[in-house]
């Protein structure tokens, strides 16, 4: 009767209860411990025993959504940018922790099978679903269900180099947590963003200061929005080359921003390998919520 969605993000943990109809009845938000593990996992503990006050005494599914993955020969958490993470056995102590099964997907997994089932992309047969926040996600839904992959990383485009450098600013790029330079999720991304407006401007400041500041005719922080702009329809153009998604649905903090939706189709021409680019480039329809509803749904 009831599922227990909850995604795990760089600077929040969300949990929703959704009914039978996919109805959220109730959420919660608290802050994501960043350098105790037993913090964390006492976090995930606390809310579920929140949520099992209000479905009581009906025990509901729980569902996670995680950003990075399981890897299939260890069973340890690996691809996290919430390094704390890496290397765990996450489900496993969750499990212990809170006393019954769980299941962990993807967080951009689940935002595309959650758009799929009942968002903006609803009936799509190829979603490809892009996460921005602290990092950047990608993740794949075929016919409504994820695709995860034999190496448990279908969909992680964050982790190829950004497209078609300019030699002068954009190599070697910046470093990233996996080890390499100049990762996508180095430049689109909330902090890729704030980095790169530091580098160029010399002010620090947030991704959503950065919007308002362009917003309100700061021409240093409109550069930096059409630079990171430019840098999207890069990386996207690529997911068209080589996936041609029915549609392509953006999550995260800064998928609210109306003009990604307006001015990255229009820089798409230069890139993409067709005379004709019909692709729908849609924010995720459920906003926030739409990850912790994917989470949700990892239980049929």
């Amino acid at each position: 009767m009831y599922k227990i969605g909850i995604d795990l993000g760089g600077t929040k943990i969300a949990a929703v209860i959704l009914d039978s109809q996919g109805q959220q009845l109730w959420e919660k938000r608290i802050a994501t411990p960043q350098n105790d593990y037993g913090q964390l996992i006492s976090a995930f503990r606390d809310l579920v025993a929140s949520a099992d006050q209000f479905t009581k005494p009906v025990i509901a599914s729980i569902g996670i959504g995680i950003p990075g993955a399981i890897d299939s020969v260890s069973q340890r958490i690996k691809n996290s940018n919430l390094t704390l993470i890496n290397g765990t056995t996450l489900d496993r102590d969750l499990r212990q922790a809170i006393g019954r099964d769980i299941r962990i997907g993807n967080d951009a997994n689940c935002l595309a099978t959650s758009e799929a089932t009942d968002g903006a992309a609803k009936g799509a047969g190829l979603v490809f679903a892009i996460i921005i926040g602290t990092g950047t996600g990608g993740g794949i839904a075929l016919h409504g269900q994820q695709h995860i992959g034999p190496n448990a990383i279908g969909g992680e485009w964050g982790h190829n180099p950004l497209p078609w450098p300019d030699a002068g600013i954009e190599l070697p790029g910046p470093p990233c947590y996996c080890g390499k330079f100049g990762c996508i999720e180095t430049w689109i991304s909330g902090t890729g963003l704030a980095k790169d407006h530091l580098r160029v401007s010399g002010l620090s400041l947030r991704g959503e200061q950065i919007v308002a500041a362009a917003a309100a005719g700061e021409p240093e922080a409109e550069a930096s929005l059409q630079r990171f702009e430019n840098r999207f329809a890069r990386a996207t153009a690529t997911i068209i080359n080589s996936l041609d998604p029915d549609v392509i649905v953006v999550g995260g903090g800064l998928s609210r921003l109306e003009r990604l939706y307006v001015n990255i189709p229009k820089l798409w021409p230069q890139f993409v390998f067709s005379p004709q680019i019909v692709t729908p480039f849609l924010p995720a329809l459920h906003g926030d919520a739409s990850g912790v509803r994917g989470a949700a749904h990892l239980w049929p």
